[in-house]
């Protein structure tokens, strides 16, 4: 195998696509772990907004995110029609509640964009790129910042 079909080979990657509020996002497929329906989660006290409370997946308590108030698109009602999905960010099973999965993509390099300089650190924290796509443009989340990590225990 010559450097040329291993670089391009190294460049493709699979991006699992959704929509919130009529725009759509994608993040990496190797983070998702499942999709599920919605499902009406338990209040969690003194939560940030963004964490709509946990719902139990298979016996664990995991914590669902809404998406859309999270990237500063505005809150969420949830309806039937709206799926949680299961990521993972670090070591931690996380659940984002978006309007709908759409697709599977299969970007190289190429296809994506950096972010536009926006004056604005908080986009950089979320944003990956711009995926540019058969017309479409796509916003590659970045899933490390969507819940910061716990704060260390005191001694």
């Amino acid at each position: 195998m010559n450097e040329t079909t291993t670089s391009s080979l190294d460049e493709s990657r699979e991006l699992i696509t959704f929509r919130m509020s009529d725009q759509e996002f994608c993040v990496d497929i190797m983070a998702v772990r499942e999709i599920r329906g919605w499902t009406q989660t338990t209040p969690l006290p003194q939560s940030p907004q963004y964490v709509m409370g946990v719902i139990n997946l298979r016996g664990a308590v995991l914590p669902v995110v809404d998406l859309s108030r999270r990237l500063g698109l505005g809150p969420t009602e949830p309806k039937a029609r709206h799926v949680i999905i299961v990521v993972n960010i670090g070591t931690r099973l996380v659940g984002l509640l978006v309007d709908g999965v759409s697709d599977i993509l299969t970007v190289t390099d190429e296809s994506v964009q950096p972010t536009p300089q926006v004056a604005c650190d908080v986009v950089d924290s979320f944003v990956k790129g711009i995926v540019t796509l058969e017309g479409r443009m796509i916003s590659w989340i970045l899933l490390d910042e969507i819940l910061p990590e716990p704060k260390e225990a005191a001694a």
